[in-house]
């Protein structure tokens, strides 16, 4: 099974506020709203296969978008946390997408958004004694090089994008730069010990192609690219009107 909700915050909210500067603390908070007792943060989120994604609603309330595979209970959220969506909204909304997913089939051609953090790795050479390094990742800043990163990423993950140049051209695909995502987690096993966390944003909006019906469905429910904790990675899909 697998789950979408879509949860409109309250701005007003001191911890809505906190959550908005701390990606952290957001992570923390979407977990409470599943069961407890799975293995640390981590596990948790993926035991529950969440993937998220903070975005404006067209009224510019930040809109938070949560797909798993577990039910959440947003009942857990503290009071203030939503805001009133009127009598025409319900919030949280949460929908079931196995149905739709199921139908998708090769050569079905969708509209997509992709919140990413492109990056690659550097510093990977062996070491002295021969170990190969795991490297640094670094963030991809200029646009051929992150157009080039979802090319790469669609040919994994069984789908092309649609009209993406890797030189001169028009692009059918609008590749967006948004503030960094920041935060901080526990460097140790002290609170006193934190390290700041810091991503870059790159936000894909276009039309992909699917060539693989089972890859992609498989990259729908497990995400795309690094930072799937934080925000990143939600590949979320719609039919072209």
């Amino acid at each position: 099974m697998l789950y979408l909700s879509r949860l409109l915050l309250n701005r007003r909210s001191r911890l809505v506020v906190r959550d908005l500067g701390n990606c952290q603390e957001l992570h923390r908070t979407i977990l409470s709203a599943f069961p407890d007792g799975l293995a640390g943060e981590t596990g948790a989120r993926r035991g529950a296969g969440v993937l998220f994604r903070l975005d404006d609603a067209p009224d510019g309330r930040p809109r938070l978008l949560v797909q798993s595979r577990l039910e959440p209970d947003w009942s857990r959220l503290p009071t203030d946390y939503l805001t009133a969506a009127g009598k025409a909204m319900e919030n949280p909304a949460c929908k079931r997408l196995d149905e739709h997913y199921d139908r998708l089939r090769a050569g079905q051609e969708l509209a997509f958004r992709l919140r990413a953090n492109p990056t690659k790795k550097v510093d990977t050479k062996s070491g002295v004694g021969g170990e190969r390094r795991n490297g640094r990742r670094v963030l991809l800043t200029d646009d051929t090089a992150q157009r080039e990163w979802l090319q790469r990423k669609a040919m994994q993950h069984g789908f092309s994008v649609l009209g993406v140049p890797l030189a001169n051209g028009d692009a059918d695909v609008r590749v967006g730069q948004r503030p960094s995502v920041t935060g901080f987690a526990r460097a140790g096993a002290s609170e006193a010990g934190l390290r700041k966390l810091a991503f870059g944003t790159v936000l894909f909006d276009g039309r992909l192609c699917i060539t693989d019906a089972p890859r992609f469905r498989e990259s729908l429910e497990q995400g795309i690219g690094s930072g799937k904790a934080f925000g990143f990675g939600l590949l979320s899909v719609a039919s072209v009107t």
